[in-house]
């Protein structure tokens, strides 16, 4: 058989993935192309059977080279500048590393349509896509109609106090509620988002406080206990919430689903507590 005789290949996309994060891992469950996965992050928890199906072989600063390695990957999706390190080392041993770096809800969108697409999913993914985003207009569109919106702080880190990310901030806007620290949240890097003073979110008087301590408990009583936090009205009514970090602080779909989700009831309570 001579080359034109040759049946062509028509899928030339990965086969052996190793995701350094959840929100490619749980990105690729969704689409139904989990079988291509051969490795996870150790802090993956969606979907839960992940855990259970897949090795894990990194955490998030740091990574099992050679494990990763002896899998044999042909492609590693990775998250930031703060895995450029494991990337480096792979891409020396010859793996093809693509590390996005979603910080916005278009970016986070952007990051999906490129995972199905290289996944030969493409259109599934672009349908995704598109139902998520009627959603988030549906959210928009009721908040819309609300007397007031809530002013919200919300916290992914306790000590040192670390204020949301670019992407939970616009999630807090679709949902229906201010971020009282937008300017913050234009800062990528969480050692850039630290509240060097405390004491200035009393100043902003959040109605709302919500916590989601990247990978722990929130406790809102040690948040209530702060020195002064007591004079705030979300301390006062007992405002003070918690969303899971791996429902809102993945940048992937979780976000966009059940991460905002849960702000936006969250906000149509406070609504309805306002007007009874």
């Amino acid at each position: 058989m001579n080359l034109a005789e040759r049946t062509p290949r028509t899928d030339y996309g990965p086969r052996r993935i190793v995701c350094l994060t959840e929100e490619t891992t749980e990105w690729l469950y969704l689409l139904g192309e989990e079988e291509r996965i051969v490795g996870i992050s150790g802090y993956t928890v969606r979907p839960r059977r992940a855990r259970q199906e897949k090795p894990k072989v990194s955490a998030f600063l740091s990574a099992k080279i050679d494990r990763i390695l002896e899998l044999e990957p042909d492609c590693v999706f990775g998250f930031s500048d703060l895995q450029a390190d494991i990337a480096a080392a792979l891409i020396r041993a010859g793996v093809p590393v693509t590390v996005f770096n979603q910080r916005s809800i278009e970016e986070i969108f952007s990051m999906m349509a490129q995972v199905a697409a290289m996944v030969g999913q493409g259109a599934q993914g672009l349908a995704r896509i598109a139902a998520i985003r009627e959603r988030l207009r549906a959210l928009a569109a009721e908040a819309a109609g609300w007397p007031r919106r809530p002013r919200v702080y919300f916290e992914e880190w306790d000590e040192p106090p670390i204020s949301a990310i670019r992407w939970v901030s616009e999630l807090i806007a679709v949902a229906g509620g201010d971020d009282v620290f937008p300017e913050l949240a234009r800062q990528p890097l969480g050692r850039d988002r630290i509240l060097s003073d405390p004491s200035e979110v009393i100043r902003r008087q959040p109605d709302l406080i919500i916590g989601s301590w990247c990978g722990k408990k929130f406790r809102p009583e040690r948040v209530a206990a702060r020195a002064g936090w007591a004079t705030m009205a979300a301390v006062r009514e007992g405002a003070l919430y918690e969303i899971k970090s791996a429902d809102i602080l993945q940048p992937g779909p979780a976000a966009l689903t059940d991460g905002v989700e849960q702000l936006h009831r969250l906000f149509a309570d406070w609504q309805a507590r306002q007007q009874g």
